[in-house]
């Protein structure tokens, strides 16, 4: 059994921030690794950043160097710290426990206006 729970998500102009956080609980909460996935409109989900519980983190291209994942192990949290927003960061969040395949939670947007 797997919880996930996104939040943060909101409206921002282009060149904004925004926070996101996702609380695992049950098996997931001591996942080694965990992702955080996002689905703009008429396009496929695609994965956005990978933290393990110790380690080198991972980005996509599309958002390296203005993304942060993070992960606080005592709050059973991961987060993605979101700077200089572009519309192409429009789309729905979710957070991602590998060890649980198709297991997702209720996702968090995130709209960036031009």
């Amino acid at each position: 059994q797997v919880q996930l729970v996104e939040s943060g998500g909101g409206s921002v102009q282009a060149g904004g921030s925004l926070r996101l956080s996702c609380a695992t609980s049950g098996s997931g909460s001591r996942s080694n690794v965990m992702d955080w996935y996002r689905q703009a409109p008429g396009r496929q989900r695609e994965w956005v950043a990978r933290i393990p519980i110790a380690g080198i983190t991972g980005y996509a291209d599309s958002v390296k160097g203005r993304f942060t994942i993070s992960r606080d192990n005592t709050k059973n949290t991961i987060y993605l710290q979101m700077n200089s927003l572009e519309a192409e960061d429009t789309g729905l969040y979710y957070c991602y426990d590998p060890k649980f395949p198709y297991v997702w939670g209720q996702g968090t947007q995130v709209t960036v206006s031009s």
